[in-house]
């Protein structure tokens, strides 16, 4: 069932929020000082790509304060872009009744696109 859902996903939005995740990526390698901004873009574009049977948990070894510094940085520049992406794919999505489960996903993507730093994304059956 996760690769139908991801197909499905993959076809009606997937491939377009990666899109955007990859673009806001090679922006922010383009300059030296930001490349762990396209490091965290270029891990949410995979996300992005196929997230069914996937989920984003806590790093064990991210420190908080670096962490919160990143968030803000990043919510400044391309999160909040990128989490109105999901909303929108969301809504779209919701609108056909096949699409409420890949809308309800893009929907909970949305905190991960504000505040990547911090978190790895893990297979379902090895979250903690």
């Amino acid at each position: 069932m996760k690769t139908a859902g991801n197909i499905l996903w993959l076809v009606l939005a997937g491939w377009w929020l990666a899109l955007l995740y990859l673009i806001a990526g090679v922006i922010a390698c383009l300059l030296i000082i930001t490349i762990p901004f396209g490091l965290q873009a270029f891990k949410l574009a995979n996300f992005a790509l196929w997230p069914f049977g996937r989920v984003a948990v806590p790093s064990r070894d991210a420190d908080a304060g670096t962490s919160l510094v990143g968030n803000i940085i990043w919510i400044i520049l391309p999160g909040g872009e990128l989490a109105i992406a999901h909303v929108v794919a969301g809504v779209v999505l919701c609108l056909t009744l096949i699409g409420i489960p890949l809308g309800l996903a893009s929907f909970k993507m949305v905190p991960l696109a504000l505040l990547p730093f911090g978190k790895e994304i893990v297979r379902d059956d090895r979250a903690y």
